[in-house]
């Protein structure tokens, strides 16, 4: 297996023509997993969950780090974790924990190395998402609703300044993975698989909901 070159008529190896790792940025309930492995399915590309690199790395859950060491300690060692990934990893897909991205340094570093997509969703779509799991210790302690209106008060400004941004919504998530490769495609200006039934719209009157 020396040739590089794909046959002819084959598409392309995304993880050569994707020029960078794609960060999926987002509230919690935002879709960042279940899209993001779907995305990476589709461009055969890895993904990583930075959250599950962050428990493995310290050995511990994200909810004992932390109790016993706070937010800031936390901050850090996820900013190094990401920094990391981004660094020394291959061409992937990462999913971010939600508040990642409200570190600027940890943004500052998915700027340098990465393209960040924000997955936008409104509270409706958050609240019946969450709704169904009990893993999620921010929502917990309080009305899950009052909850995840503050926290995108004060998130979805930053949140906006990532480059891309897909709307994140009551569709089945394949047609959410649709737009992201249709965004990533317009924004590196190559050509990225698409599932097979999907009716490709080049038409820019089927854009005019992607922008917030």
């Amino acid at each position: 297996m020396t040739a590089r070159l794909p046959p002819q008529g084959q598409p392309p190896d995304p993880s050569k023509i994707l020029p960078k790792t794609v960060v999926l940025v987002g509230l919690m309930g935002a879709g960042k997993s279940a899209i993001g492995r779907r995305l990476a399915a589709r461009l055969h590309l890895p993904f990583i969950d930075a959250d599950t690199e962050i428990e493995a790395a310290a050995g511990c859950t994200i909810a004992e780090i932390f109790a016993r060491d706070g937010e800031a300690v936390f901050r850090s060692v996820e900013r190094r974790i990401i920094t990391r990934l981004l660094t020394e990893q291959p061409v992937h897909i990462l999913a971010t924990g939600g508040g990642a991205f409200m570190d600027p340094e940890t943004r500052a570093a998915i700027r340098a190395h990465g393209l960040s997509v924000w997955l936008r969703a409104e509270l409706d779509v958050l609240l019946a998402r969450t709704a169904r799991r009990t893993h999620r210790p921010l929502l917990n302690s309080g009305d899950p609703k009052e909850i995840l209106s503050r926290l995108m008060t004060a998130r979805y400004p930053i949140y906006a300044e990532a480059e891309l941004t897909v709307i994140s919504d009551e569709r089945p998530p394949e047609a959410t993975v649709e737009q992201v490769i249709e965004a990533l495609e317009a924004h590196f200006g190559i050509a990225l698989p698409h599932s097979p039934h999907h009716h490709h719209h080049r038409h820019p009157a089927h854009h005019h909901h992607d922008k917030p």
